[in-house]
């Protein structure tokens, strides 16, 4: 009986095995009626693709694969410390404390109440050039500028320690570098022209956000041409709608065929990840810098000598250059490049060396481009006129493009509207003339008592009503003084004679 039970039991756990075997072979069981339960079948494409289309898919794949593949050796995770220092409160200032003991800090001393600490971040690189030994990465200048350590990652997992190069905080570029055996297999990226990027091209963009080393994200060019004015950067930026966030910055922005045509710089955002706004430094404008870097540890930058505003429709209509592109000089440094060559205080710029311009930004970015003691021609509108000027560009340096004493007049003139007047609270209909702002300390107009405010009536006792007026009454090639009447608060007051040469 124990051996005809033990066979019963052995012949049905053999056809429960069987029967096990062939329901996890089968696709597809019914149970209870309509109810089924699915398995994955991975003998059949999972959806039909027409030939053609996936051909087209899978190229595009492979190029994606093709391009993180040949780049991302080049791209690099930056690890930098900052030492920074905090002002320490003392909880016994202002106590018997000090009466009794005196206040170490009496004498204007605050270092002592100073601590200093080490701040760490990262951001990203790419290498961009190998000399001998030396291999050099472009970054930014908010990575690494201010480093007082770095720390090269390569996507091998290598690490080396970095030096800073040169950093620029008008581009908000850097340059680090790291030493390797000169027969290393470290790749160097390969450079493109971001003058010939449009929008809608298909970019990568490269790079360690929120420290995950080696990362890829893909998008399109979305603008070109954006401005860097409200960062406080001199460079015209490409923007995409390809994924950067915190840690891409100085990563590079690439193109279809595996050329760097960016550095990754910012992104616009209310939450500080992407929002599909992130921004870029075209390449192009910053080629020069690795030279400069490299050669000087610094850039070298074009000096013109004029102060350049944002002008609305209204201001230019009374310039006389309503609906003409370009920069207005407001004011003009005295013995600057742009003085000696002509350049008035009034004069809107509408061209450089041949070439049309769109706006100041531009300008700036143009002039900052030309090489020192190096003739460069302008194209101004003055008085209703156009005038060639030759100037003969010197390098820039932050003494003489910061002396307010040589700026002149040292104000910004403004067209008196009736709401100005309003503002200001002037009732008299007869008071014309231009509205003074932005008055500069140590400069000719704050030696000569003009303040914010103030109304400017005439110019070397000729009656100005208007913007065009002001400043051709200032045509300095036929005065050598200059004095102004002066409206403000109902009192009309000349002032001294301001000497020019």
């Amino acid at each position: 009986m124990k051996k005809i039970t033990k066979r019963i039991l052995a012949g049905t756990a053999a056809c429960a095995f069987a029967f096990a075997a062939l329901s996890l072979s089968c696709t597809r069981v019914q149970v209870q009626g309509s109810a089924a339960t699915a398995f994955a079948d991975t003998s059949k494409a999972a959806v039909e693709i027409p030939s053609e289309s996936l051909k087209v898919i899978e190229a595009l794949q492979n190029s994606f694969r093709s391009i993180s593949s040949g780049v991302l050796p080049s791209v690099v995770e930056i690890d930098v410390t900052e030492k920074k220092e905090v002002q320490t409160i003392n909880p016994f200032e202002g106590f018997p404390f000090d009466f009794f003991f005196g206040n170490p800090n009496q004498n204007g001393d605050s270092s002592k109440n100073k601590r200093e600490y080490e701040q760490k971040g990262l951001g990203s690189g790419v290498i961009v050039r190998k000399t001998g030994n030396t291999f050099y990465v472009l970054t930014n200048n908010h990575v690494a500028g201010k480093a007082t350590n770095i720390s090269v990652k390569l996507n091998d997992g290598q690490e080396f320690e970095g030096k800073l190069v040169g950093a620029d905080e008008r581009q908000d570029i850097a340059l680090v570098s790291f030493e390797a055996k000169s027969d290393s297999e470290i790749p160097v990226a390969t450079l493109g022209d971001s003058d010939k990027v449009q929008t809608g091209d298909i970019c990568l963009a490269m790079g360690a956000p929120l420290g995950y080393r080696q990362s890829v994200t893909q998008g399109i060019v979305s603008a070109t041409g954006r401005s860097g004015d409200q960062i406080g950067n001199m460079n015209d930026f490409i923007q995409t709608d390809a994924a950067i966030n915190q840690g891409n910055s100085g990563g590079p922005l690439v193109n279809i065929y595996g050329e760097v045509i960016g550095i990754n710089t910012w992104i616009a955002s209310g939450s500080g990840g992407s929002v599909g706004l992130g921004f870029a430094l075209p390449i192009n404008s910053v080629k020069k810098a690795i030279d400069d870097f490299i050669a000087k540890g610094k850039i070298t930058y074009g000096w013109l000598g004029v102060s350049l505003v944002d002008v609305t429709d209204d201001y230019k209509e009374e310039l006389g250059v309503k609906g003409k592109k370009g920069a207005f000089a407001s004011q003009v440094f005295i013995d600057s490049p742009a003085a000696k060559g002509g350049m008035q205080a009034g004069d809107f710029i509408i061209a450089l060396n041949g070439k049309e311009l769109k706006s100041q930004s531009e300008l700036i970015r143009e002039v900052g481009y030309l090489p020192a003691d190096k003739n460069a021609e302008f194209v101004v509108i003055r008085n209703g006129q156009k005038i060639t000027l030759n100037v003969k560009i010197e390098e820039r340096t932050e003494k003489v493009s910061n002396d307010n004493a040589k700026l002149w007049p040292g104000f910004i003139a403004s067209p008196l509207t009736d709401k100005l007047k309003e503002k200001l609270e002037i009732k008299d209909s007869k008071v014309k003339g231009v509205a003074v702002s932005n008055v500069l300390e140590k400069s000719p107009a704050a030696a000569l008592r003009i303040q914010n405010g103030d109304v400017i009536t005439a110019v070397n006792d000729k009656k100005v009503t208007n913007l065009k007026e002001f400043y051709e009454a200032m045509d300095l090639s036929r005065n050598k003084e200059i004095w102004f009447d002066v409206y403000n608060d109902g009192h009309t007051i000349s002032t001294g004679h301001y000497k020019l040469n």
